[in-house]
């Protein structure tokens, strides 16, 4: 005997309706699409609106990898710059008050293509939003490094992903976390793939290369101990104008 009896929500054999809302809007099919377009004006804008990178960082240990990056924007696009300190932050050097150098807004807001705002913050990790309004925080500096140098829209093969992947990483947990004994590993690992390519991910310089620097810098890490090629190329990192400017911060 049966306990319940549900009845049918809809007559009969016949076909089911069902009606669709009419306020929604089309996605665009992505189905036949092959590749994404290198970076341009429209990579970061979207019908002229300019896209806000927001990002909190403690001034107590400020992001290097960060500060090159936002040079190496404004080499790309037009970029909007500007420094502000929370005001739970009772005082900021002043060399990182002026880490972006002096900006001066010369053209109307809506010109630039990318918004570049750092709020010197007590925040135990680095953060980050794009595109304010719709995006989710992104935590940790190499997070976030991996985010701003996918906006130069270098192309890598799987394998090279990986490896840049792995390198950014093994620089947050290992180099700025780990014991004497994995950063000894970390060097030894780093001095043979610098014996072979100029960067640590072939012929180009990427964000492995950018965060290692960094947190070499801020661990001072990068004195005597480091082995020859692991010199030579914190040398060729820092011959480079982006790289230089944020060494001063340290100074």
């Amino acid at each position: 005997m049966p306990m319940y009896q549900v009845k049918p929500y809809h007559e009969g054999s016949g076909s089911l309706r069902v009606e669709l809302p009419t306020c929604m809007y089309r996605l665009p099919n992505v189905h036949g699409r092959t590749g994404s377009p290198a970076p341009s004006a429209d990579h970061v804008q979207d019908h002229g609106a300019l896209k806000d990178i927001v990002i909190n960082a403690n001034p107590a240990s400020p992001p290097l990898s960060l500060l090159v990056l936002h040079r190496l924007l404004c080499d790309h696009y037009k970029v909007l710059s500007s420094v502000h300190t929370h005001s739970a932050v009772r005082s900021v050097p002043a060399n990182l008050l002026q880490c972006f150098g002096e900006q001066t807004r010369q053209q109307p807001r809506h010109e630039y293509q990318l918004g570049f705002t750092l709020i010197w913050k007590d925040v135990p990790k680095t953060q980050m939003k794009f595109s304010v309004q719709t995006m989710c925080p992104i935590e940790g500096e190499g997070n976030i490094a991996r985010f701003l140098f996918s906006l130069f829209g270098q192309k890598q093969d799987a394998v090279n992903l990986t490896l840049i992947d792995s390198w950014v990483d093994i620089a947050i947990f290992q180099l700025k976390e780990g014991s004497s004994k994995e950063k000894a590993a970390v060097f030894r690992s780093m001095n043979s793939a610098l014996g072979k390519t100029p960067w640590l991910v072939g012929d180009e310089l990427t964000v492995a290369d950018v965060v290692l620097w960094s947190v070499l810098r801020q661990t001072g890490g990068c004195g005597g101990m480091a082995p020859a090629n692991v010199q030579k190329w914190m040398q060729a990192c820092e011959n480079l104008a982006p790289f230089h400017t944020a060494l001063k911060l340290l100074q």
